[in-house]
C-alpha cells in the first residue's frame, strides 16, 4: 500500500525550461543543461565519484548512459565544459507513460543553485516525453536531498508523490540501507 506524502505549496513559477536554457550557478557562473555525448562518459564518472554517497558505477556505464540513453539523460557544464551536474533515467518499457530516474548528481561547485529540479525538468520537456505522466525514483529513507527534490518537484507540478519499500536490506545483500520507490503523478506536461 502506498502511503502519501504532503507536497509543499505548489510554486506560482511553473515555467518549464528548455534543454538550451542557461541557469544561474554560484556568483552569477552560467551552467548549461543539454543531452550527453560520447565525450561526456568519463566527466560522469567523475562527478558521480565526488557525490558521495551516490552508487558510483563503471565508466563504461556512464558512456553508454550518455549514448544509449541521451534522450532521457542531461548534463549540465559550467563556462570550461566542465559538468557539475547529471540525470540519468529511462522510459519504463512496461509503463511508457513513466520516466523512471536513476541517478541525480550535482557537484560542489553548483550545489544551491536549483540544478537537479533543472535538470530533471529540461529531460521532462524534451519531446520524446510527452507522453510521460509520472516519474518514479528509488531513495533510501536518510537521504533528505533526494527527498527533498521530489518533494519539489511534486509541489511545483501539483501533483501528488507517493511513497512504499521497494527494495529491502536483505535484497540488496544487507550491504545496503532499504530503498523506497517514489511516485510523482500524474502531472500534465505543460504544467512543468
Amino acid at each position: 500500500m502506498s502511503t502519501p506524502i504532503t507536497p509543499f505549496t505548489p510554486s506560482a513559477d511553473l515555467a518549464r525550461p528548455t534543454v538550451a536554457d542557461a541557469v544561474v550557478g554560484h556568483a552569477s557562473t552560467p551552467l548549461f543543461i543539454r543531452k550527453p555525448n560520447a565525450d561526456d562518459g568519463w566527466g560522469v564518472y567523475e562527478l558521480i565519484k565526488a557525490c558521495p554517497p551516490l552508487d558510483v558505477n563503471s565508466a563504461y556505464a556512464y558512456l553508454l548512459l550518455a549514448t544509449q540513453f541521451r534522450d532521457s539523460c542531461a548534463v549540465a557544464t559550467n563556462e570550461e565544459g566542465e559538468i557539475v551536474g547529471f540525470v540519468s533515467g529511462y522510459v519504463k518499457d512496461n509503463a511508457p507513460d513513466t520516466y523512471f530516474l536513476w541517478q541525480v548528481a550535482v557537484g560542489e561547485k553548483a550545489r544551491g543553485t536549483g540544478l537537479a529540479r533543472r535538470l530533471v525538468e529540461a529531460i521532462m520537456s524534451r519531446p520524446e516525453l510527452n507522453n510521460v505522466h509520472h516519474l518514479e525514483t528509488t531513495i533510501t529513507p536518510d537521504n533528505q536531498a533526494s527527498w527533498g527534490l521530489f518533494r519539489r518537484l511534486a509541489a511545483r507540478w501539483q501533483a501528488p508523490l507517493n511513497s512504499r519499500e521497494y527494495f529491502s536490506t536483505e535484497q540488496l545483500g544487507g550491504e545496503h540501507d532499504p530503498e523506497n520507490l517514489v511516485r510523482i503523478g500524474p502531472f500534465q506536461t505543460d504544467s512543468m
